[in-house]
């Protein structure tokens, strides 16, 4: 018996060119699922995708822009008729400083990327999974949005919010074969720690029990697990992959 199989499945993984998207689009094509890898960088989901299987391709999407994402949605439902799962990873760090050195710009993107791209792609496929009574949403939040992060105001909020629509939107659905859950890493080693300084890096990391970084590879293990149908009892919940950082 196969555990966590999504052949003939479709998944769309937000931001899922790289980092801990590609991560997740490389760990759902090889359970068998079609991965539409979609990214604000078309020519680099493509190239993501030209490594999977299962006929995964490309996708071009801003989250943040809610005309994309009707389109983007409707572009796979033509082309594979199903959406089965939607991970919402794509996200941002944003500037870190303090919130009286923080402009409305800068408070205002991550909020569009964070808050508004999860609620713009979930609003969008939920008509579809609430038709075939079938659908698994993962939010990739953050510790930060349960603990926040100084000098990282925007991004801790936007990763609560994240926390919250997940609640919300899981019990809405919750008779209708639909689980909706979000994933909380601590800080992970990818590119987005580029936009950080080494103390808040260190800061981070210190913090965490195991005194690591987490990998993509057990964040989209996770995943894999909250996308399955084997998930069939978990909704509404906050799972932690924060090497023992978060203790509620």
């Amino acid at each position: 018996m196969a555990f966590f199989d999504l052949t003939g499945q479709t998944a769309i993984v937000t931001g899922g060119a790289a980092g801990i998207g590609e991560a997740i689009s490389k760990r759902l094509a090889a359970a068998g699922a079609t991965v539409a890898v979609a990214d604000l960088n078309l020519e680099a989901a493509r190239e993501t995708a030209a490594g999977l299987p299962n006929g995964s391709f490309g996708i071009a999407l801003d989250v943040s822009d809610p005309a994309s994402v009707g389109a983007t949605m409707a572009a796979v439902l033509e082309r594979t008729g199903r959406i089965d799962i939607l991970v919402n990873n794509a996200g941002i760090g944003g500037r870190v400083t303090r919130v009286d050195e923080m402009s409305d710009e800068d408070w205002l993107r991550v909020m569009a990327i964070n808050v508004n791209g999860p609620f713009f792609c979930t609003r969008a496929v939920l008509p579809h999974m609430r038709g075939r009574q079938y659908g698994r949403i993962v939010n990739i939040a953050s510790i930060a949005g349960k603990e926040g992060n100084p000098n990282m105001a925007a991004y801790s909020a936007s990763k609560a919010a994240v926390i919250g629509l997940t609640k919300s939107n899981a019990k809405e659905v919750a008779t209708e074969g639909i689980c909706i859950n979000c994933v909380t890493p601590a800080v992970v080693r990818t590119k987005i720690l580029d936009q950080l300084t080494p103390q808040q890096v260190d800061y981070m990391t210190q913090k965490i029990p195991m005194r690591r970084t987490g990998t993509v590879d057990e964040i989209a293990a996770v995943v894999h697990f909250l996308a399955s149908p084997d998930a069939s009892f978990v909704t509404g919940q906050t799972y932690d992959a924060s090497g023992g950082r978060a203790t509620y």
